[in-house]
């Protein structure tokens, strides 16, 4: 299999556990704890058999060191999104598998189970034009941050609220928003399969002063991100770095 065959059975390995449960009769914080512990282990099982040899980094796993000195490095959220996936009304919630390879990512799938979608690196996803339509921007549902305010005006574009990280990037990939600005800090695990899938379409994915996303870093924190329509990007960094001077 390749790399991308890998990341793909792995989400679906992890998507189909997830829907099981959602499907089981429990709900809420019962849901997301069982939840992130079966993708867990459907994630955990697909790369062991297939990449046994590779160092895998996983939000719900401690962090193997090892990484840091390794060629290749799977890093996984088995379950983006837990308070979403234990709502049953909603969708935006996602399972993330990419690898990490010299330096960069190199193969990635996200699943959206809700949706009954996979979206991968290769065949990359063809981006649908925002043509006919305001253009919206994704942020938290629950943490607006402050940035987002100079960007939406940039593009007099409509805010759009949305649950996970991963959805919310995967969003720009399949046309539902325009462009994602967070500033709040997320971990590497969070946005390090949809940007390589938002990459691969062809979308731009880099940090709010513009400079480059980088994964498999001592740190897991990632502070901020901006993934968008390429044709946007300068017009978001200048709004951003704008917004981000202190008044006087």
């Amino acid at each position: 299999m390749t790399d991308v065959a890998v990341a793909a059975a792995a989400a679906r390995a992890a998507a189909e556990a997830l829907v099981g449960l959602r499907d089981g009769g429990l709900t809420g914080r019962a849901l997301g704890d069982a939840g992130d512990a079966a993708a867990q282990r459907a994630v955990t099982r697909v790369l062991a058999d297939r990449r046994p040899d590779d160092v895998v980094f996983s939000e719900e796993a401690p962090d193997d060191r090892r990484r840091l000195a390794a060629d290749r490095v799977w890093i996984v959220d088995p379950l983006d999104g837990t308070r979403e996936y234990g709502d049953p009304e909603r969708a935006d919630w996602a399972v993330h598998v990419a690898l990490w390879s010299a330096g960069d990512l190199t193969a990635a799938a996200v699943a959206l189970p809700a949706l009954e979608e996979v979206l991968m690196t290769d065949p990359p996803p063809a981006v649908p034009p925002a043509e006919g339509r305001r253009l919206r921007v994704a942020v938290s549902r629950t943490r607006p941050p402050a940035q987002a305010g100079p960007a939406a005006a940039a593009l007099d574009a409509e805010l759009v609220p949305l649950g996970s990280a991963g959805y919310k990037v995967t969003a720009v990939v399949r046309g539902e928003v325009d462009a994602y600005v967070h500033d709040g800090g997320m971990y590497q695990w969070d946005s390090a399969a949809p940007v390589a899938v938002a990459r691969a379409a062809g979308l731009t994915a880099v940090r709010l002063d513009g400079s480059p996303l980088r994964y498999n870093e001592p740190d897991p924190w990632l502070p901020d991100l901006l993934v968008c329509r390429p044709e946007l990007a300068d017009r978001l960094l200048a709004a951003v770095r704008e917004g981000s001077r202190p008044p006087g």
